[in-house]
């Protein structure tokens, strides 16, 4: 049975000039999901491409997310995307989770922007988690960590390639159940030396730093 449902949603923009009828910055193209159990076990993934109406695929979104048109061409739109990720969903009611609060307010904005019903939805999904607001608290540094520098300073290997909606599920869900199991939050160590206070921003070595303890033999010098 599923307690909780980490979401991704990529997206793409939508011209200035189409905002004038279509009031959202961007347009959904993909829904992401990972079910995760009350042992914090993921139990099954959902991946749904979404026919944008508005949006335009471009070559940057398309590289960073590697999706292209050939996917979204024959793909749901945003309503029968969203009767499938419900259909998928168990019955009880379950709590979201996304890296950031960016997701829940997209999909809420584009709903009433095409005038989706909100009612399932909002019944079918209790509450939503922010997780990237949970790793900030256990960082203890208030910054916008990405979702990739956050899973090497936990020293999670991540799956799949970042930015596609299925793989930022599951490895945010990887991410959520450290952060909610681990009393002690464990770093990378290598990322949590770089990174402790007094040390600067950039890494410096010299030349003599590098050779320091090492037993050069007579005549020989760097």
């Amino acid at each position: 049975m599923g307690k909780y449902v980490v979401i991704d949603l990529e997206m793409c923009p939508v011209a200035p000039e189409k905002r004038r009828y279509f009031h959202c910055r961007h347009e959904i193209i993909q829904i992401g999901a990972a079910l995760m159990n009350e042992e914090m076990e993921i139990v099954d993934t959902f991946s749904c491409y979404v026919r944008p109406a508005f949006g335009k695929l471009d070559p940057f979104i398309q590289g960073l997310t590697g999706i292209c048109w050939a996917d979204l061409k024959d793909a749901p739109c945003l309503k029968e995307a969203l009767r499938q990720f419900l259909a998928w969903l168990p019955e009880e009611t379950v709590t979201a989770a996304a890296w950031s609060g960016t997701d829940e307010s997209q999909l809420r904005r584009e709903m009433e922007a095409k005038e989706l019903p909100l009612e399932e939805t909002s019944a079918r999904i209790g509450s939503w988690v922010d997780c990237q607001a949970m790793f900030a608290e256990k960082m203890r540094i208030k910054r916008c960590y990405s979702l990739q520098e956050a899973l090497i300073a936990s020293d999670i290997l991540s799956e799949g390639r970042a930015h596609n909606g299925m793989a930022d599920a599951y490895n945010t869900a990887l991410l959520f159940r450290k952060l909610l199991k681990e009393e002690e939050f464990r770093l990378n160590p290598y990322y949590e030396e770089a990174h402790r206070p007094g040390r600067g921003s950039t890494l410096q070595f010299s030349l003599g730093d590098l050779l320091k303890g090492l037993d050069l033999e007579p005549g020989l010098s760097a």
